[in-house]
């Protein structure tokens, strides 16, 4: 059978992303940017980014994720709501719209390519009042951030062309790629390493990568129609200078200036600024505007009299939503499968379905919330925990870690027996009392990722107590402290970790680099009996022995209820999209598949440029979730509560 049910999944960052679109008129000369007012693009709906105008009266095509996937509208003055355009109805992901022609130009990414391991987005077009798709990257070749010149005739990407994806993610090994509108397939690599393009006339190619001293600068290279450049060939000249950080340029048509987002010593927000090519200054423009927020991606009008970017809306924002749901549909490209997103993280269904226990903002405890997403309640808290299973039998129990997460072997953490009073979930008080139960002792090192039998008997869970993290199954109610309570499932000198037991009981699935333990990066999806028998890899990239077996990083590994299909977090498509132009994302390649238990049968689920993780999965025919209880008074408010990539410094 298909695989079918409902997915609750965590999207790192996501949920409080709430970007609007802004903009602000600009001036015909630098020294007098106007810092204001600005003015808001879109409704206050979901997140909206990447925006492109199409005149000079506001009139913008953006993403938006509102219909549960990344898609492409316009909207302009007077326009009541955002109107959506024509989409490819397979593809969960849409980006950086462009229209040029009475077509929308767009990177979608639903056409799957011909091996793991690379990414599946690929420039396309339609005309603007109905779908009429046209593929203008090769078969074969990745192409990102598309940007037409000022004439409309030539187009620049970021291109992988037919190489694989490195594994790299903070700089795409990309290269810029121009070629003719008109003959998509006449394409000419003008430089080496960079990533998104913005033409200044149509001879004029600017562009970023991080420089050699590290920092982050904004390039140039020259164009012809007989791909002549201005120096030796796949050579760039720099243009912004080191000492501050240069992302995602906007060529404003004077030929004279370009508008950057800036990262500064000292000041941990990214910004919008005019950069000034002959005199080399900056001007800021959003630092004196909104100076706590982080503004992405800027974009300026055809005529030069308007420069856009997006922005968290705002937490004391009147128009929009203001709140973020516990749970939040997510399109689904399998029509049986339903996935909605958490405002957590490691999600565990309670007996009947009828409540999820999770881990909130930075591990701080466990809320249990109603599948419907219409009450929430707090378990615990003031402790760290993380990685949460509902005992399968005991509707008051409640499994979880509790201790510091992304920690060595030796640090202290141990499993916990958490029981409440079940009754308690029908009160309107927002704290449940709770009684918590150490299963593990104290000097035994790192314990973690618990996961209860099917018939509530057994714990199975990861510890680092012999050095290694292997896998032991403990007494669900005693422990180790009795007799016989606990045993060792796995041993070698490897990482076997974050297990899930079968919903019959005869396996356990979990992650390990057992057949590369030197790779602390890379791991496989593996099941045993839980006696310690018939232990075997399922191969998911390609069969064993291949080169791409080995790439695997596969994590958070779950049973449909008929036990015949594996969910799981992988890196095998890639990344989707430039991730210097988005917030912190640790491991921007994280999406969600699902494989047959035999090999068969790899689906892929979600698809954007976010980390997805920690799945949990349940069976249709378990839930009565009806409609989702949507802006109810226990949602969280939206503060903005996402960070720069960590990996950006400006300390070089």
């Amino acid at each position: 059978m298909d695989p079918a049910g409902t997915v609750v999944l965590t999207t790192v960052g996501r949920p409080h992303y709430a970007f609007d679109l802004f903009s602000l008129k600009l001036q015909p000369t630098t020294t007098t940017v106007t810092l204001g007012p600005e003015h808001r693009l879109t409704d206050g709906i979901s997140v909206n980014l990447n925006a492109h105008f199409l005149d000079d009266d506001q009139t913008i095509v953006f993403i938006s994720e509102r219909s549960g996937s990344p898609r492409v509208y316009l909207t302009r003055p007077g326009l009541h709501s955002p109107k959506p355009l024509p989409f490819v109805p397979t593809s969960s992901f849409h980006d950086r719209p462009v229209v040029n022609n009475n077509r929308v130009y767009f990177i979608s990414a639903h056409e799957q390519p011909d091996r793991p391991f690379k990414s599946w987005s690929a420039l396309y077009s339609t005309r603007l009042d109905e779908l009429d798709l046209t593929r203008l990257t090769p078969y074969g070749s990745v192409d990102y951030s598309p940007a037409f010149s000022q004439s409309g005739k030539f187009i620049a990407v970021a291109s992988y062309g037919s190489r694989p994806w490195g594994g790299e993610f903070h700089e795409l090994h990309t290269d810029i790629v121009v070629f003719p509108e008109s003959d998509p397939n006449s394409r000419v690599t003008v430089c080496e390493r960079g990533g998104w393009p913005t033409w200044s006339g149509d001879s004029v190619i600017y562009f970023h990568r991080q420089a050699e001293d590290g920092w982050w600068s904004i390039f140039r290279v020259n164009y012809s129609e007989s791909c002549e450049l201005s120096g030796p060939p796949n050579t760039a000249i720099r243009v912004t200078p080191p000492g501050v950080h240069c992302f995602t340029p906007a060529a404003i048509q004077d030929g004279e200036r370009l508008a950057v987002a800036t990262r500064r010593k000292g000041n941990k927000f990214r910004h919008v600024e005019i950069f000034d090519i002959g005199s080399e200054k900056f001007y800021p423009v959003t630092e004196t505007l909104n100076p706590n927020f982080h503004h992405y991606n800027p974009f300026v009008s055809p005529g030069s009299k308007l420069l856009g970017y997006h922005r968290f809306r705002g937490s004391e924002s009147t128009q929009g939503e203001s709140t973020i749901p516990h749970l939040e549909p997510v399109l689904s490209p399998i029509k049986a499968i339903r996935m909605l997103r958490l405002n957590g993280s490691f999600p565990s269904f309670s007996p009947n379905a009828d409540f999820i226990a999770f881990n909130h903002d930075n591990f701080d405890g466990i809320k249990i919330v109603k599948s419907d997403g219409s009450k929430l309640w707090t378990l615990l808290k003031g402790r760290t925990s993380f990685c949460n299973s509902w005992s399968p039998t005991e509707k008051h129990v409640i499994y979880t870690s509790v201790g510091p997460i992304f920690e060595s072997v030796k640090a202290t953490v141990q499993i916990a027996r958490i029981k409440f009073d079940p009754s308690e979930l029908n009160n309107d008080h927002d704290d449940i009392k709770c009684d918590i139960k150490i299963l593990t002792r104290e000097d035994s090192g790192n314990n973690a990722f618990p996961c209860c039998s099917p018939d509530g008997k057994s714990v199975v869970f990861r510890s680092g107590r012999f050095g290694f993290k292997n896998l032991y199954i403990v007494d669900a109610v005693n422990g180790e402290f009795v007799d016989g309570g606990i045993r060792r499932l796995t041993e070698g000198s490897w990482i076997d970790t974050m297990p899930s037991w079968s919903p019959n009981g005869d396996l356990i699935a979990f992650s390990s680099n057992r057949h590369n333990p030197n790779n602390a990066e890379t791991f496989s999806i593996y099941v045993i009996r839980p006696d310690g028998s018939d232990l075997r890899r399922i191969h998911v990239a390609g069969l064993e022995g291949s080169n791409d077996v080995d790439k695997e990083r596969i994590n958070h590994v779950c049973f449909s209820k008929d036990g015949e299909w594996l969910l799981f977090t992988a890196n095998l498509g890639g990344v989707v999209a430039e991730p210097v132009s988005l917030p912190n994302q640790f491991q921007p390649y994280g999406d969600l598949y699902v494989i047959r238990l035999d090999g068969s049968g790899l689906r892929r689920l979600t698809c954007n440029p976010y980390e997805n993780g920690t799945p949990t999965w349940r069976s249709e025919e378990e839930l009565d979730m009806g409609r989702l209880c949507l802006g109810n008074e226990s949602e969280d408010k939206l503060k903005g509560g996402f960070d720069e990539p960590l990996w950006i410094s400006c300390d070089i």
